[in-house]
């Protein structure tokens, strides 16, 4: 199946790997029998031109696995589904927001503050327990992107002109701490450096508790991006008024309205909308 050639999100094409997929799908937390079977499918329809793009095949192991475990299937697509939020990263920084309000924090997202040289527009604005905290978010639409250590030395930067601008105005709210949030991964230098500075750092495995899987998992709250039974273009339709979650679309079905669906496919896009939108287990529960 190695000649087989894949087309990417990004229109370059790649030969299709059972490899790779065994590996996502182990990292998913699919037993050996369940991974057996999505490959036997997959590989099939692959060879049959059935499948001629990365979306098409994830989708169809996708619809294997929620038949089978719907933890596994909401693993499985996460990753991918949060980078079909852009290209924009204003959906994510709502989406996180959003996240970190099921952990008790009270939010803002693009405020713009005051520093002693420029202003600046802060992502998102987090306050627990009377501490406060300047969060910025890194959203990479593409995989094998990492935020490296420009961006962490650019985010302190930042922070600290807040800073300096906060220890003059004695009115003006002071932030405790600064985070460094993305979606993908972080480089070695960046996350040495945020340690050395103490700014708090989240990716999409890191740390190893409390990294964004970690995060989304235990809050139940999936991006639409996820929905499989949605085009692009209706994705993004839903992202661009802000109906970010599928617990939107579950607990207020009318937002899908504007697309005229017939009520057999409204009723599949609620049903899986629905299978995003529960907490799901620990992966060592």
């Amino acid at each position: 199946m190695g000649n087989v050639l894949i087309t990417k999100t990004s229109g370059e094409k790649e030969p299709f790997s059972e490899e790779k997929l065994r590996s996502s799908l182990l990292r998913s937390g699919a037993d050996e029998a369940l991974i057996d079977k999505v490959v036997s499918h997959v590989t099939e329809e692959v060879g049959k031109g059935i499948l001629p793009t990365t979306q098409d095949l994830y989708k169809h192991a996708f619809k294997i696995l929620r038949k089978e475990s719907r933890t596994v299937a909401s693993r499985y697509y996460l990753r991918r589904a949060i980078m079909e939020m852009g290209p924009s990263g204003h959906p994510f920084e709502h989406f996180f927001a959003r996240i970190l309000e099921t952990e008790g924090y009270r939010t803002n997202v693009g405020v713009v503050v005051a520093g002693a040289c420029v202003d600046h527009e802060i992502d998102v604005i987090a306050e627990k327990n009377n501490h406060t905290a300047m969060i910025e978010c890194k959203f990479h639409n593409q995989q094998g992107i990492k935020s490296d250590v420009k961006t962490s030395l650019y985010i302190r930067a930042r922070f600290e002109d807040v800073a300096k601008k906060a220890s003059s105005e004695e009115t003006m709210k002071k932030f405790d701490e600064v985070w460094l949030v993305t979606n993908t991964k972080l480089t070695g230098d960046a996350i040495q450096y945020a340690q050395c500075v103490g700014m708090k750092t989240v990716g999409w495995s890191y740390p190893s508790r409390g990294n964004l899987q970690d995060l989304v998992e235990r809050s139940g709250l999936h991006p639409v991006t996820c929905l499989t039974e949605l085009n692009h273009g209706q994705k993004q339709y839903l992202l661009e008024r802000e109906i970010i979650m599928c617990k939107d679309i579950t607990t207020n079905p009318d937002v899908l309205k504007g697309f005229n669906f017939s009520p057999g496919k409204l009723k599949r896009v609620i049903a899986e909308a629905e299978i995003f939108s529960h907490p799901i287990p620990e992966r060592n529960a």
